[in-house]
């Protein structure tokens, strides 16, 4: 990577526009970049971060957003930082704007602008510069994938910051590792770590849960086994479970087979003895019922004796009724010609009670004579109706031109009086459309400033909450941070007690005869007592338990308050300085002013519909006073027609009506009179006929009753029986003669006649000897099914915990394996020599790298005296760290990197700086990274040693690297040709470029 040109524009404390040409500066190597104190040198390196990156480095991440304006700037120049860059082949230019308040162009107040983001490429055969994007997500990742590495390994490997590799030195191995675990991102060895120990922990409770199921198995063969069963005192994870609970499951199931044995004996037995009782209670009921049968049947005969007379008379009702069925036949024949007589003597008085005086005492033959001249007048009468309902037509022909005249004349009426006011409607409707229109403009305009105000507000609110949750938040990780340097005094307090004591401790162990573990001595004349208040292994190992975990709640507790104050710098530069609720009430009076202008253009579709109804309604309006001249014209015609043709059919029809109110009524007279006389005439002769056959069906009934043996008719008809009398008295009948042979089939049966010779039967005791046998049969069947159960399930239980004991086995095998390596992994494992975690000892061969790659400049810069070396030494807790430290080649030995001098201190942090660059570069890929800045740290050195770290630095040149200096050393103006320089003043800070020449 390469830097060739920065513009800035109002970006900290440049108030005006700035341009750094690097290639001037570059081309001599070595360039410094100097000025006072607070003029903005780091500016100009957090200008190429935000360019490449849209943030600023390190603590100064907090100044985003409209906060990196200059305060010197115009209020009409925008701020904007753009970098020309050369990357992996790529010629690039990079535009940044970050969001600003700026005055509105209309009316008084400020209004904020969004971020923007250009990216350009430079096209080498067109000689000009295409767009690639405009999107700030794609430009970050498109940057970051160009350069391999994120912001922060960025600001660590190109603007080198000399304090914090100081700091890297002096740090303790936590530190360290944390710095390189950022820089060589080695997350992910820290995450399989994590997953090992979730692997570990997950197994375990997958073990603990099958030998809690195990157990559980177990404990239901023990009830199921009432209590028999003897379990081991085991715990869920002890070895031996499985095997304990299935020894124990055996000898319960042998024990349920024997008693399981016994009860089929036992229900064998009283079955016998069932069946014995059962037997004899057979005998007993049948002899009981045989004596029972015989009895019944005594008294059945006896019933039978009684009732002997009326069978008897029975038998001769029912021997009349078969006779008197022979007369039913001329019965029923003289019952229906009776009937009908009766019907047909009502219908004909009916008939003649309507009829006129002078036809009441005719025949059937003259009232048929009278039914045909009615007939035949009603005939000459029909063309006399066809002319009245002509005539009916006509003047309701009549009364439909009166209708449509009178609708004509309202229509004509009513479309002068709308046509009228035609003008002052069409005006009314104009001007509500055009009313309309303008509100919906308005409402479109004051839509686009909605949605920023919204936003800004809920930033605003945001800013607010987030605020509040930082002092919280603050204040947490102070109580975390206190609570944490607590925790660890306590530990180191109760750990120099316990080493205070540690002799006592050892010689608690000591027995007579054995040797010393310390001086392998046999003989214990003094061993050392412990004292009231001594710190044992376990008390020490609370105490550094708690002050991990205090330590773990300051670390999160500082990674909340940095994730709050991020987020409220975001919220801020999103929000700007105005307050809340001004920032509220604005929201809601432009909303308000929305909505008003909403609801008024809401009715512009309305108003243009109505005036294209209202052009439509006049249209139709005047074509419907044409048409209304023109009917009224082809009226007047018509009406005289229609007079004429009524005048002469009222002059025929006064004639046809005669005396009647019209023909139509005339019609109906004569058509009554001819029905009245045909029903007459019809109904006369039926009655004839009826009488007749009466008279036949009386003749033909007495022949019948004599010949039947009755005297008279009647006496047959009392004699008949109905269908339900003849069966209910063939029932009866019926009846007698079955009992009678059921009671004689009884009494003459060998058995009962026998059985009713014996005694009694004692029934009740032949029962409760029965109903002992069956409950012992039920007890032992019980105790039976009993033992069943309980051996199926045993069985079960036994095959199931079985089964689990076989599943768990690769289980325990599969958490042994992942234990082993969740502990290697996390260096608490014995195996673990070095007791070094997974990440550590990754952190550890990177750290091995830098310090190779750092030593090769070391020596030059210490005129051969220093080599940085890393160490797998211990150190807290006994495991190995990311120890450093520095070799002395004057005296031999080797010390701690926290040992160094200022200026040696100063010499060694760049040579780490400049080692870690490039084992990060490497590490990123092999980007080669053609510009470096460093930044302070030249004001601690000699004159030598500056001379001999300038070397170094000018030995880059090398490998075609430029080094920018940032430092306000005078004497390095005079070493070092070209430099950028820095001047303050009141209107803001400017640059002077200087080239090597």
């Amino acid at each position: 990577m390469r830097l060739h040109r920065l513009d800035i524009t109002a970006f900290g404390p440049f108030g005006g526009a700035q341009t750094v040409d690097f290639d001037e500066l570059s081309a001599a190597g070595l360039f410094l970049l100097h000025g006072p104190t607070g003029a903005g040198k780091t500016s100009v390196l957090d200008a190429v971060c935000y360019a490449l990156y849209g943030s600023v480095p390190g603590a100064r991440q907090s100044g985003q957003g409209m906060t990196l304006r200059s305060d010197h700037a115009a209020p009409g120049v925008r701020t904007e930082v753009r970098l020309e860059l050369t990357v992996a082949g790529r010629r690039l230019e990079i535009t940044r704007q970050p969001p600003w308040e700026r005055p509105k162009k209309r009316g008084t107040g400020t209004t904020v602008d969004k971020a923007q983001t250009w990216l350009r490429e430079y096209d080498t055969a067109a000689a000009t510069w295409k767009d690639l994007s405009r999107s700030h997500q794609e430009i970050g990742e498109e940057i970051t994938r160009l350069l391999g590495m994120s912001r922060e390994q960025f600001c660590q490997v190109v603007l080198l910051p000399q304090g914090d590799f100081a700091r890297f030195l002096r740090a303790d191995a936590e530190a360290r590792g944390k710095l390189l675990g950022r820089l060589f991102d080695t997350r992910r060895f820290a995450e399989v770590e994590k997953r090992l120990a979730e692997r570990r922990r997950a197994t375990e409770a997958q073990v603990r849960d099958g030998d809690a199921a195990l157990l559980a198995d177990a404990h239901r063969m023990q009830q199921a086994a009432d209590g028999s069963l003897e379990l081991p005192e085991l715990t869920p994870g002890e070895p031996g479970l499985a095997t304990a609970v299935l020894t124990a499951a055996a000898v319960a199931r042998s024990t349920a087979r024997e008693e399981l044995t016994v009860a089929r004996l036992r229900l064998a037995a009283a079955e016998s003895a069932r069946a014995d009782a059962e037997h004899h209670l057979a005998r007993e009921r049948e002899r009981d019922r045989l004596q029972r049968r015989f009895a019944e049947a005594r008294q059945r005969a006896d019933r039978l004796a009684e009732r002997a007379g009326a069978h008897r008379e029975a038998q001769a009702r029912m021997e009349r009724a078969r006779k008197a069925e022979a007369v039913a036949p001329a019965l029923e024949l003289r019952e229906a010609a009776g009937l009908e007589h009766r019907r047909a003597a009502a219908a004909e008085a009916g008939a003649r009670a309507v009829l006129p005086g002078t036809c009441a005492d005719a025949g059937a033959a003259g009232l048929a004579a009278a039914a045909r001249r009615a007939a035949e007048e009603l005939g000459g009468l029909e063309s006399a109706r066809r002319a009245e309902r002509r005539l009916a037509e006509l003047v309701a022909e009549r009364a439909v031109l009166d209708r449509q005249e009178r609708a004509d004349e309202d229509a004509l009426h009513e479309a002068e009086t709308w046509l009228a006011g035609w003008e002052a409607v069409r005006a009314g409707l104009q001007t509500r459309i055009d009313t309309a229109q303008e509100a919906a403009t308005r409402a479109e305009q004051l839509g686009v400033q909605r949605e920023p105000a919204r936003l800004r507000l809920a930033a605003a609110r945001r800013r607010d909450r987030l605020a509040a949750e930082a002092d919280d938040a603050r204040s947490r990780a102070l109580a975390s941070a206190e609570e944490a340097v607590a925790a660890r005094t306590r530990w180191l307090d109760l750990k120099e007690q316990r080493l205070s004591g540690i002799a006592a401790e050892l010689a608690a162990n000591l027995a007579d005869g054995e040797p010393c573990a310390v001086c392998g001595a046999t003989d214990h004349p003094a061993p050392a007592r412990k004292v009231d208040g001594h710190v044992d292994r376990e008390a020490e190992e609370r105490a550094l338990a708690a002050f991990q975990r205090a330590e773990e709640q300051r670390a999160r507790d500082e990674r909340h308050l940095g994730a709050v104050r991020e987020e409220l710098a975001a919220a801020a530069a999103e929000a700007g300085d105005a307050p809340t609720a001004r920032l509220a009430e604005q929201a809601e009076e432009l909303e308000r002013a929305y909505e008003r202008a909403r609801a008024a253009a809401s009715g512009l579709h309305a108003a243009q519909e109505d005036l294209r109804r209202a052009e439509t309604e006049r249209e139709e309006r005047i074509a419907a006073q044409q048409q209304a001249a023109v009917r009224a014209a082809s009226r007047v015609g018509h009406r005289e027609r229609l007079e004429r043709e009524q005048a002469v059919l009222e002059e025929e029809l006064a004639t046809a009506r005669g005396a009647a109110g019209s023909v139509a009524e005339r019609v109906a007279q004569l058509e009554r009179r001819v029905a009245e006389l045909t029903d007459a005439a019809e109904a006369a002769r039926a009655a004839e006929d009826a009488a007749q056959r009466l008279k036949d069906a009386d003749a033909r009934l007495a022949d019948a009753a004599y010949r039947a043996g009755f005297d008279t008719p009647q006496e047959a008809a009392d004699a008949l029986l109905d269908d339900a009398a003849h069966r209910a008295l063939q029932r009866r009948l019926d009846a007698w003669q079955t009992e009678e042979a059921a009671v004689r089939a009884v009494l003459a049966e060998a058995d009962t006649a026998a059985a009713a010779g014996q005694p009694p039967a004692d029934l009740a005791a032949a029962e409760r000897a029965a109903a002992d046998a069956d409950r012992r049969v039920r007890d032992a069947a019980s105790a039976r099914d009993a033992a069943e159960r309980r051996c199926a399930e045993l069985d079960r239980l036994s095959a199931r915990a079985a089964a689990s004991a076989r599943r768990l086995a690769p289980l325990r095998e599969e958490y042994d394996r992942v234990a082993r390596l969740a502990a290697l992994a996390a260096g608490t494992s014995a195996e673990n020599e070095h007791r070094m975690r997974l990440e550590s000892y990754v952190l550890a061969a990177r750290l091995e790298q830098v310090a190779a790659a750092a030593t090769a400049r070391l020596q030059r810069m210490s005129s051969g005296r220093y080599t940085l070396v890393h160490s797998d030494g211990r150190t807290g807790r006994g495991r190995s760290g990311l120890g450093l430290h520095v070799v002395d080649a004057w005296t031999g030995r080797e010390r701690d990197t926290a040992t160094l001098s200022g200026g040696e201190t100063f010499f060694a942090s760049l040579a780490l700086a400049l080692g870690l660059a490039d084992v990060v570069t490497d590490e990123a890929g092999g980007v080669r990274l053609d510009t470096l800045f460093i930044d302070e740290g030249f004001g601690s050195l000699d004159d030598q040693t500056l001379d001999e770290v300038l070397d170094v630095l000018d030995s880059l040149r090398e490998r075609d690297r430029s080094v920018g200096i940032v430092s306000h050393v005078a004497d390095l103006r005079r070493r070092v040709h070209a430099q950028l320089e820095v001047v303050k003043g009141r209107s803001g800070s400017v640059l002077r470029q200087r080239g090597a020449g």
